[in-house]
């Protein structure tokens, strides 16, 4: 991929708790908001998930060879730039960051085609003005039944709102009739940003 304008940090300085993607990227939304890296409509926010909450993705730092890793969700930033390639960012992956989405299509996600329907990915893509002004989690969901961690949270305060303190679980859901954004299916997002459906081949 040619060199491209670089509106976030190297990934080795960019704010970063692991199996905390979603602040990991509100951290990103808030950077380029603040330092004016790029028009912020530009950003969008993609959380992905399924009625199951299991979804494959491959090219993971977690994952092991070609094997995918199941996440109940995971969530990446979207640059849909004017006249070039729409650009993922996935402080998660082995992939460059940032990443063209269509390799991110065709090695990440793949394709739903030929993988049980259980595992079928949806995409609720979320304007990153919007993510900034409405997301919050008190990060319950990280917490045992004794209260203890389940991994270690950011040193930072949680993100909270005037009118919540966790509403984390409306951008997973993929119910199209609530939530913030646009709720596709795999095929009808990359459609959508890359002009070409999913075409690869591997079951998980």
């Amino acid at each position: 991929m040619t060199t491209v304008h670089r509106i976030t940090p190297i990934p080795e300085n960019c704010v970063y708790t692991s199996c905390y993607c979603e602040e990991n990227v509100w951290k990103l939304c808030e950077f380029v908001q603040k330092e004016r890296t790029a028009p912020l409509e530009q950003l969008f926010v993609v959380f992905i998930s399924n009625d199951k909450r299991m979804i494959p993705l491959w090219k993971q730092k977690s994952g092991h060879g070609d094997q995918p890793v199941i996440w109940d969700y995971h969530v990446i930033l979207l640059q849909v730039r004017p006249q070039s390639d729409s650009l993922v960012y996935d402080l998660d992956s082995v992939l460059s960051f940032p990443c063209s989405l269509r390799l991110y299509g065709a090695t990440a996600f793949r394709s739903d085609r030929h993988i049980r329907p259980e595992y079928h990915r949806k995409l609720r893509v979320i304007p990153a003005d919007s993510f900034l002004l409405n997301f919050a989690s008190d990060r319950s969901h990280m917490r045992n039944p004794d209260g203890t961690w389940k991994m270690c949270p950011p040193p930072y305060a949680p993100i909270q709102t005037a009118e919540s303190q966790m509403n984390l679980d409306d951008f997973i859901s993929m119910s199209p009739a609530g939530g913030w954004g646009t709720v596709y299916s795999l095929d009808h997002f990359l459609l959508t940003y890359t002009g070409n459906p999913s075409t690869a081949s591997s079951s998980p």
